[in-house]
């Protein structure tokens, strides 16, 4: 564990640095309370620190104050070293945003428990953060592919779609299906099936920009939400999309099988946007059923036109 002693003066830093090396700490001096607040506030700084309540500049509780005020980063565990006496000094520091405090000149042994307490509520309080993670994560993504779920990528695209708006940019809807999955389940069986859709999953999600979206719509439905992308950009990347799909065969229990999809795709401007994710996807789907009527394994694209019966009117399939 690292620790940071922030002490002006520079016997008091060497003589604690002796001691926590000794007891296995990393650690890190400084000699005043912006270095202090410095270092702490480093993504990667110490995650627990010894402040002498006067140093220049910036004073102890001041720096806890700071700190504290500061939302970001993991928790970091203070303790205060002072040598006042006085009940109403140790409250002010503790309202700083101290957990801790110690009267010098320390007693080693007791320096050494307290920095375990603290140490024990800092394991808890990375337990709760990881405990907090797994339940998003459930909560957000698909547990089988791992991509996000249902209402977690609408909710993506929901966020896009206000933020194209606002910076008058377009924004493409892809719903991919997989050509042929029940087949796949019936002779082969689903566990199988579910080899095949991690393995696509995961190309989906290689194909697409780290802030693009992708999760799993439901069954063997995918929603990619590509944020920028205008109608013909969205030509060039479907396309890789597919490849990225169909370039290689899918190591499966039951050997390698050759996988395709299907993509209804619609790309609309920031002068269309209605406020809700139906519009997109109904042209996206409209668009993806084309694509399995003109034999699937290709790519249909919606645009803003229609017919008098409410059909839309698709652009030309890239295969």
């Amino acid at each position: 564990m690292r620790i940071l002693v922030a002490d002006d003066d520079a016997v008091s830093r060497r003589l604690m640095e002796k001691i926590l090396t000794q007891s296995g700490y990393e650690v890190m001096t400084v000699a005043d309370g912006r270095g202090a607040l410095d270092a702490l506030s480093h993504k990667d700084g110490p995650r627990m620190a010894l402040l002498d309540w006067m140093m220049p500049g910036i004073d102890g509780p001041e720096v806890c104050r700071q700190l504290r005020a500061r939302q970001e980063g993991s928790y970091v565990y203070l303790t205060l070293l002072t040598s006042r006496q006085d009940r109403t000094d140790v409250i002010q520091g503790l309202e700083a945003g101290a957990d801790d405090y110690l009267t010098k000149p320390c007693n080693s042994e007791e320096l050494k428990a307290r920095l375990r307490t603290g140490l024990r509520i800092l394991m808890l309080e990375d337990k709760l953060v990881e405990a907090r993670e797994e339940m998003r994560m459930r909560a957000t993504h698909d547990a089988l592919t791992g991509l996000l779920n249902r209402g977690a990528v609408l909710n993506f695209m929901k966020v896009e779609m206000a933020r194209c708006r606002r910076e008058h940019t377009p924004l493409s809807i892809l719903l991919c299906d997989v050509d042929h999955f029940k087949q796949v389940n019936d002779v082969h069986g689903h566990l199988v099936g579910d080899q095949v859709l991690r393995e696509l999953a995961h190309r989906l999600k290689q194909a697409i920009r780290p802030f693009d979206g992708v999760g799993r719509y439901g069954g063997e439905e995918f929603v990619l939400v590509l944020s920028g992308c205008g109608s013909e950009q969205l030509r060039h990347r479907s396309g890789d999309i597919l490849d990225a799909v169909r370039s290689k065969p899918i190591e499966t229990s039951a050997g390698p099988l050759h996988i395709t999809v299907s993509i209804g795709a619609f790309t609309m401007d920031s002068l269309e946007w209605s406020g809700d994710v139906e519009f997109p996807l109904g042209r996206a789907d409209g668009a993806l059923y084309r694509a399995k009527m003109n034999g699937r394994n290709c790519v249909q694209f919606a645009d803003h036109l229609s017919t008098n019966d409410g059909e839309h009117v698709g652009l030309p399939t890239v295969s």
